[in-house]
């Protein structure tokens, strides 16, 4: 279970957005587990846990979905 960090402030730094904060932290997830193979196999987190960290120090960057204007 993540406790930290809080899933209230991450969906906010994605426009208060559940579905482009998950799209954004599997993306980079994907990218960690690709890149620090090694590194992983070794430490108690997971890739998931350390991209959704990444997301809440704004580490990570991600153009947003413009909405449709009525």
């Amino acid at each position: 279970m993540m406790n930290q960090p809080p899933i209230d402030e991450l969906t906010y730094k994605t426009g208060k957005n559940k579905y482009i904060l998950s799209i954004v932290a599997s993306k980079r997830a994907k990218e960690i587990e690709a890149t620090r193979r090694q590194e992983l196999a070794t430490a108690d987190k997971k890739a998931i846990s350390l991209a959704l960290e990444e997301i809440y120090k704004d580490e990570v960057t991600f153009k947003g979905v413009a909405e449709d204007e009525d």
